[in-house]
């Protein structure tokens, strides 16, 4: 398919002109990514945003990946000396892979199968003739083709062989197929029974031991939930209703020729048709529950790396712990480690008194401001002990949620960053450092590790790597990265640098002392123009020469902004930031050819907010202090809490015990709602009442309402 098309499709599919369809498929072809095209080429793309961007080029690889396999089937099609202008047709017309595939059934080079055992015993005729209808007497028919030296003694054996023949020409019916499915999506039901003596093994899954609904309405959770469950979990539909479209296909007269057709209709069903569209629907329907379910991780992920910032203070952090203690750690400003040791202020050991002394001392000495503690074993625990300590200056004691920081901890990226230090103080770094700045930090995890969705094990791996690279990308992208600060691994996620170059960017701000301004990026090997047009205006050099190389405003557009500064009579320094300045500014004065409106009011914002994050300020949530474990939670409490995970079939909410609880989508509002992003965000802080508790289970149910 030639570019042109693939245009069109875009053009007509997403409801775009065809010059925005154009530029979109241009500027992706040239390697543009697409933080950098939502940003920087406003004009070029009618001001699409990152989501459309991302949904183009994900349609743009179906097309190519469609493409290629009709160029396949074509060679192979044509390689067996069976390509004729009609199928050639049918296949350059084919919309989707499964209609390709319908097309190439035929064709496909199959195993040993019945039909084509019967096919080498020159059985076929003898098929074609019983699937006309004309001949009553199907035992004149047969006895043409026995043929003992064929292995076929009998005309049982010729009837036989060419009911196998029938059979796998009616399963490879398109329209058969075709008209099989609507019945699937419209009528299908979705079961699951518990296997034989795994009653127990299987509590997870008790409301699924004996479970039907029609697969139009089983949500996407419930899908995943019964294909992890139960493997054998079956899809089905009525077999009066399949066998009705295949009989009112193939079924043409009523004699014996029709009663061999028959019986071939009813075994291709039970045997070839039911068992691959029943395969077939497991699979369209399990990628569509994965498509919710990535989209679930991919959404709280987002907010989970855009969670609030505490900035540049001093930790002390907390990896808590019972038998083996608490690992304590200092972090300056920005995030170096200054000291470490263990105490101890929990049983067995108990010493509580000699740990709140060193407490003290610690945040005496290093001047400590904030106290970051792991919300894992002995979390809450070690909390209430630092709340009892009392300081010569006002603490602020934070939880912290620790997901992944074990996978950090023993990862290459941590024993790199800290080879003399073992695995429970590079920990404690990396709590400590997820609260002053969690997008940072949270890069250097593999985002599936972070554990904020559902059944991530269970989804299409590579869409879901796919999908939360692309939101890690676009986060990182949105917030900026300081370029003489910056981890090899967060500038991996610059657009346009990917992990190479950040290696590159690193060593070279190491051996010569950082950057001074962004222009010194092209001396980076390997760094050319290309790469430098799209990282340049998502990186800052804080206090650099020139102003702008601090802001978001990209090297491509400094021009503009020093017209704008010309046109007032004032320097770039008194024009940045200076409100009542650039007030004055007339957007429509300072457009260009290639710089449009759009592009002109982003400057302008910028300069307001040169640099600004788009991340919320900081905020400390306390919970219950009278509400330690879940045995102290009671129905209808009233508590406060904070969101920790979002699901489709609801959030989960942190109040305060080591269980997470459970407010189900029914309980998070008073009026319907069908995504649960509609009401809360990942780290939102929320009221709940407290409607059940299940002590065995470790299950806690909580309403918003």
């Amino acid at each position: 398919m030639a570019k042109t098309e693939h245009i069109n499709i875009i053009s007509k599919e997403f409801n775009i002109s065809n010059t925005v369809a154009t530029n979109v498929y241009n500027l992706l072809d040239e390697g543009a990514t697409i933080p950098f095209i939502a940003r920087y080429r406003k004009e070029m793309t009618n001001t699409m945003n990152e989501e459309t961007i991302a949904e183009i080029k994900k349609r743009l690889e179906q097309i190519e990946e469609l493409d290629k396999r009709k160029e396949f089937v074509l060679k192979s099609i044509s390689d067996q000396g069976k390509l004729d202008a009609t199928i050639e047709k049918l296949i350059a017309d084919a919309k989707t892979l499964q209609d390709v595939e319908d097309i190439y059934m035929p064709f496909k080079p199959k195993r040993r199968t019945k039909a084509e055992i019967a096919r080498q015993k020159g059985l076929e005729p003898l098929a074609k003739m019983i699937l006309t209808q004309d001949k009553d007497d199907t035992s004149a028919l047969a006895k043409q083709f026995i043929n003992s030296e064929k292995g076929v003694n009998t005309e049982e054996e010729a009837i036989k062989g060419a009911c196998d023949i029938i059979a796998e020409t009616v399963s490879e019916s398109i329209d058969g197929r075709n008209r099989i499915r609507k019945i699937y999506h419209k009528e299908g039901v979705i079961r699951s029974s518990v296997v034989k003596g795994k009653e127990t093994e299987g509590q997870t899954y008790k409301q699924y031991f004996d479970f039907s609904e029609p697969l139009s309405k089983s949500p996407s959770h419930r899908i995943l939930a019964l294909f992890r469950a139960e493997e054998e979990g079956k899809i089905s539909i009525n077999d009066d209703d399949a066998l009705g479209v295949l009989d009112n296909i193939f079924l043409k007269n009523d004699n014996s020729s029709t009663d061999l057709v028959q019986d071939s209709i009813d075994d291709s069903w039970k045997r070839l048709i039911e068992p691959s569209l029943e395969t077939e629907m497991r699979a369209f329907y399990k990628e569509k529950a994965d498509e919710v379910a990535v989209k679930v991780f991919a959404e709280n992920l987002r907010q989970l790396l855009l969670a609030a910032p505490l900035g540049q203070r001093r930790v002390l952090a907390l990896d808590p712990g019972f038998r083996t203690g608490c690992k304590v750690v200092i972090l300056n400003e920005y995030g170096a480690l200054l000291h470490n040791e263990t105490i101890y202020p929990h049983p067995p050991q108990c010493e509580t008194h000699k740990a709140a002394a060193k407490i003290r001392n610690l945040v005496q000495a290093y001047k400590v401001e904030v106290i970051a503690i792991g919300n894992g074993t002995a979390g809450r625990e070690t909390e209430d002990f630092i709340r009892t300590i009392r300081f010569d200056r006002d603490i602020t004691a934070v939880m912290v949620n620790e997901s992944g920081a074990s996978v950090y901890s023993a990862s290459k990226v941590a024993r790199e960053e800290f080879p003399d230090y073992d695995i429970t103080v590079r920990g404690a770094v990396s709590i400590g450092r997820r609260l002053m700045d969690p997008l940072a930090e949270l890069v250097k995890i593999d985002p599936k590790s972070i554990g904020v969705g559902q059944y991530q094990h269970d989804v299409n791996q590579k869409m879901l790597c796919d999908e939360l690279n692309t939101v890690v990308e676009s986060c990182v992208n949105a917030v900026g990265v300081e370029l003489n600060t910056a981890s090899e691994q967060l500038l991996s996620y610059v657009s346009g640098i990917g992990p190479q170059l950040a290696g590159s960017i690193v060593k070279y701000r190491n051996d010569n002392g950082g950057f001074s301004s962004r222009k010194q990026l092209l001396d980076v090997p390997r760094l050319g123009n290309k790469a430098f047009q799209q990282c340049a205006g998502f990186l800052r050099i804080h206090d650099a020469k020139q102003p702008l190389d601090s802001s978001a405003v990209h090297p491509e557009s400094y021009h503009i902004v020093e017209k704008m500064a010309k046109h007032l009579g004032v320097s770039l320094n008194e024009l940045i930031g200076n409100n009542e300045l650039i007030e004055k500014l007339s957007p429509k004065d300072f457009i260009e050819k290639d710089f449009g409106l759009e592009t002109i009011n982003d400057i302008i914002e910028e300069l307001k907010k040169p640099g600004r994050d788009p991340r919320k300020a900081f905020e400390v949530l306390e919970f219950d202090k009278n509400i330690r474990t879940i045995n102290d939670l009671r129905q209808g409490m009233k508590l406060v809490g904070v969101v920790t995970n979002i699901t489709a079939f609801g959030c989960f909410v942190d109040i305060g015990v080591h269980q997470d609880g459970l407010v189900h989508i029914s309980q998070m509002s008073n009026n319907y709602i069908s995504d649960p992003n509609q009401v809360v965000k990942i780290n939102q802080k929320v009221k709940v009442t407290v409607t059940d508790i299940d002590i065995p289970r470790k299950r806690i149910s909580l309403s918003m309402k």
